[in-house]
């Protein structure tokens, strides 16, 4: 029995304002590693601590990819990220889903990100969905540590067999909960990917759960 939800944010809930903004990043610092090794190390360096501004964590992200930075490249790089969440949206269905479920289930929001991601749950109200908001910025982990979901279902009194975890990154959003235990669930709105357990939608999430309560 499911009694726990979890959901990433960004590409699950939200749309992006911009094209894959941490591309755009790593096409602007220049960078010629695979992005499954840059992803990982830009996030640890820009999202599990709470800078001043985004500058500051561009600052930070340079100095990690050992690139050297001006003023003129940190201005960019913040206008990426700035024009990404200022123009990002609700996905259709999101508010309606989350509306039900939240009658139903625990529901917990476990996203990898900055403030942004804070001030974007503030803009579309998305914190009265949830019983808990777990930003990386603030705990200090990535959903690649166990340590984290470790945490919240000790935090919600929950086993793993009874959390789920909806995401749309293989490597962030379900390898790491899958390994416990947790049952997974790949949102692929273009389907794209291969993954045992999938959903176009987060309506498609909805009935896969009531589906698995009823058996």
């Amino acid at each position: 029995m499911i009694k726990l939800v979890m959901f990433d944010l960004w590409g699950t809930i939200i749309e992006n304002g911009v094209y894959s903004p941490v591309k755009q990043i790593k096409f602007n610092l220049r960078l010629l590693m695979p992005f499954s090794e840059y992803i990982n190390k830009f996030e640890k360096a820009f999202m599990t601590k709470e800078f001043s501004d985004s500058k500051e964590g561009f600052e930070n992200v340079c100095k990690e990819f050992n690139v050297k930075y001006d003023e003129k490249l940190l201005n960019k790089l913040v206008g990426v990220w700035n024009k990404n969440w200022l123009l990002a949206r609700e996905f259709p269905e999101s508010l309606e889903i989350l509306e039900k479920m939240k009658n139903k289930f625990k529901l917990a929001l476990v996203s990898n990100t900055d403030k942004s991601g804070e001030r974007v749950v503030e803009r579309f109200g998305l914190d009265k969905f949830f019983d808990k908001i777990y930003f990386s910025y603030k705990t200090g982990m990535l959903k690649t540590n166990k340590a984290l979901f470790e945490m919240i279902l000790k935090e919600f009194n929950v086993k793993p067999e009874e959390a789920v975890m909806v995401g749309d990154s293989i490597e962030s959003d379900m390898k790491t909960p899958s390994e416990l235990g947790i049952k997974t669930i790949l949102i692929d709105r273009k389907g794209r990917r291969d993954y045992p357990v999938k959903a176009k939608n987060l309506k498609e999430v909805y009935e896969i759960i009531e589906k698995w309560n009823q058996d």
